[in-house]
């Protein structure tokens, strides 16, 4: 069953018989096609992908099958173009993208568009965006080799002197200069007492000797994300450092160990914890152990310390546990992992014991 085909199968259980998306992930994901404009409707025996002149083009060759691309103009408008398909198809009641769909937006399509009663549907669509296809494995692959490549690149060019902005801009660079479409977010680059703070922002801080570099960053290609972090050293760490380290890769280890289908996000997350409860860091581990990563760099499931999410074959998830000690430092160790029947498959290759630059 193709994508069009899982999302009409889905229909009657939202008791709906038409499906609106306007946000560009989801229309990707069902049509095939990106762009930063543009309204996707499907129904029980149709779909369209209605776009400007800008991509009307490109839409034609890219959409998927099955898919019916229209022009939208001065006189075919989005409301011309919508409320002509809904009429000709019958449809009596629409779900809409109620964790994308703007209050505004909301307001515009059901008094001026789409007339008819409209229903929250954005479970449909994300419970069908959990599980990869094997497609979509290929593209976040691709795009998790890209940001390898980057890393090994910049290795090469750390040194101490540089600030955590240029790392940041070489790890960008690198990354469109080896493929990506462009970054899955803005890269976390931080270092010394900085890599404390797990989201904290590249400044103009030097990167020194004795400290720790802690890079956060990852790509997009074809549309889909890559995540990954590293800790590295520069010229050399303390018996602490390394000790904690060594702690973090143990307790991420034994997540990517335990990970499988069957498990809720909660019990991989405990099994990670429980390495850092018992070396005496647990409080310094406030995150969970994975987030889910595919269109977006976020989203489901979550496999974090109360999540009840039930891991199925073909979630993607990150594993990236991490110690975090105030005002001192901070290691964070993160892959992306696919979830099977029986374990899990770690998509990232790059290095993992301690770098010393």
């Amino acid at each position: 069953m193709n994508r069009l085909e899982k999302i009409r199968s889905k229909l009657k259980d939202y008791e709906i018989d038409a499906l609106l998306l306007i946000s560009p992930v989801n229309r990707l994901y069902a049509s095939g096609f990106h762009s930063s404009d543009g309204v996707v409707l499907i129904t029980n025996d149709s779909a369209y992908l209605f776009v400007d002149t800008r991509y009307y083009e490109a839409a034609g060759k890219t959409a998927a099958a099955g898919f019916a691309v229209e022009l939208i103009d001065n006189k075919n408008t989005y409301k011309v173009r919508v409320s002509e398909a809904l009429g000709k198809h019958s449809c009596t009641c629409v779900g809409f993208e109620d964790a994308y769909m703007s209050c505004a937006d909301y307001s515009k399509y059901s008094t001026e568009i789409v007339k008819l009663p409209m229903k929250p549907a954005s479970k449909l669509i994300n419970e069908l965006r959990r599980t990869k296809d094997s497609l979509e494995i290929e593209n976040m692959i691709a795009a998790q080799r890209i940001a390898e490549r980057a890393f090994d690149e910049v290795l090469g060019e750390i040194k101490p002197g540089m600030t955590e902005r240029e790392i940041a801009a070489e790890l960008v660079y690198r990354m469109l200069r080896n493929g990506a479409e462009n970054i899955s977010f803005d890269p976390i680059v931080v270092t010394g007492a900085k890599t404390s703070m797990p989201h904290g922002v590249p400044g103009d801080r030097k990167v020194q000797r004795g400290d720790f570099l802690t890079m956060d960053f990852g790509c997009i290609y074809k549309g889909y994300c890559s995540d990954m972090t590293r800790t590295v050293a520069i010229g050399g760490v303390s018996d602490e450092m390394k000790a904690v380290y060594n702690i973090v890769l143990k307790a991420q280890l034994a997540g990517i160990a335990a990970a499988k289908a069957g498990l809720k996000g909660r019990e991989i997350d405990a099994t990670a914890r429980k390495v850092i409860d018992e070396a005496g860091y647990g409080e310094y581990f406030g995150h969970g152990f994975g987030h889910g990563i595919g269109l977006e760099v976020h989203e489901e499931p979550n496999a974090g310390p109360v999540s009840e999410a039930l891991m199925e074959p073909g979630v993607v998830i990150s594993a990236e546990p991490g110690i975090y000690l105030p005002g001192r430092f901070g290691v964070r160790i993160e892959d992306v992992i696919i979830i099977t029947e029986n374990g899990c498959e770690n998509i990232t290759t790059a290095k993992k014991e301690l770098i010393i630059l």
